[in-house]
């Protein structure tokens, strides 16, 4: 059977009794090279992002791993952060970098998690059982500090450091 070619699509030929269709690349592909040089600059990432040095001071124990969160947004911090690592504890001080950061406002948490279980653990008044810190080495009153407080800028912040607190 003969394919079917439609003339605003494809264009056809006969070559030895076949009807042969190839399909039309001057009407079809223009979007083509459009797409692809779309894709080259969404491939290429904000010139401007950097890597983030995070130094984490006063490691008292070895035990467990130190939970490191970089957050984006007043409405997440402490809560729930935009990029995250966990790194091995070792007495003194730890390292972590967060690689392509674009520019903008961050805060750090950090908190020693001595038993590994993925959570601080705190008293029943909702103190703090492990080392915990925060950017700037910013404290709240009662409870975390506020965003403004731990704030960070990127770019004019390569690296940074914060002491852990243990009470």
């Amino acid at each position: 059977m003969a394919p079917n070619c439609s003339t605003h699509e494809f264009f056809g030929r006969t070559v030895n009794g076949i009807r042969q269709c190839k399909f039309d690349i001057m009407k079809k592909s223009s979007v083509f090279p459009l797409t692809l040089f779309g894709l080259f600059l969404n491939i290429n990432t904000d010139v401007s992002a950097q890597d983030l040095e995070v130094i984490i001071k006063n490691v008292k124990t070895d035990q467990g791993v130190l939970m490191v969160g970089l957050f984006n947004s007043e409405k997440t911090f402490p809560k729930k952060a935009w990029k995250g690592e966990r790194l091995v504890a070792k007495v003194g001080e730890g390292k972590v970098v967060f690689r392509n950061i674009p520019p903008g406002d961050y805060a750090i948490s950090v908190f020693h998690d001595e038993d590994n279980d993925g959570k601080l653990d705190t008293n029943f008044m909702g103190t703090p059982k492990e080392g915990f810190g925060f950017s700037n080495d910013a404290m709240g009153m009662f409870g975390p500090p506020s965003f403004e407080k731990a704030k960070i800028i990127i770019p004019a912040t390569k690296s940074t450091s914060l002491t852990l607190k243990y009470l």
